[in-house]
């Protein structure tokens, strides 16, 4: 091999790990998937408070709407939500506290 093949080694890799860099800074730039719970970009009515893996297939989101919360269990057979009508914690509720639901 000769100094050809290497400097063009070289220059492959640059190409490459530069591409690299730019996708991850457009996936953070644009939010496709950068930090989306609780981030400054608040737009619309609807937001992700917290997403929590249960195991490798599922995960329980909180999601919040206007005032009101919706805890969210997402699998590869559906949706399912788990409790809904939670009062957002900004509004004097307690954890563990029972809701309007549980009365």
């Amino acid at each position: 091999m000769d100094f050809s093949t290497y400097f063009q080694f070289l220059l492959a890799l640059i190409f490459v790990l530069a591409l690299i860099g730019l996708i991850a800074w457009a996936y953070r730039h644009f939010a496709l998937g950068g930090k989306v719970l609780g981030g400054a970009r608040k737009t619309g009515r609807l937001e992700v408070i917290e997403s929590k893996h249960v195991d490798a297939k599922r995960r329980l989101v909180l999601l919040r709407r206007d005032s009101v919360e919706h805890l969210i269990l997402l699998g590869p057979n559906g949706e399912t939500v788990v409790e809904t009508g939670i009062a957002s914690a900004g509004e004097g509720r307690r954890p563990g506290a029972p809701t309007e639901s549980d009365r």
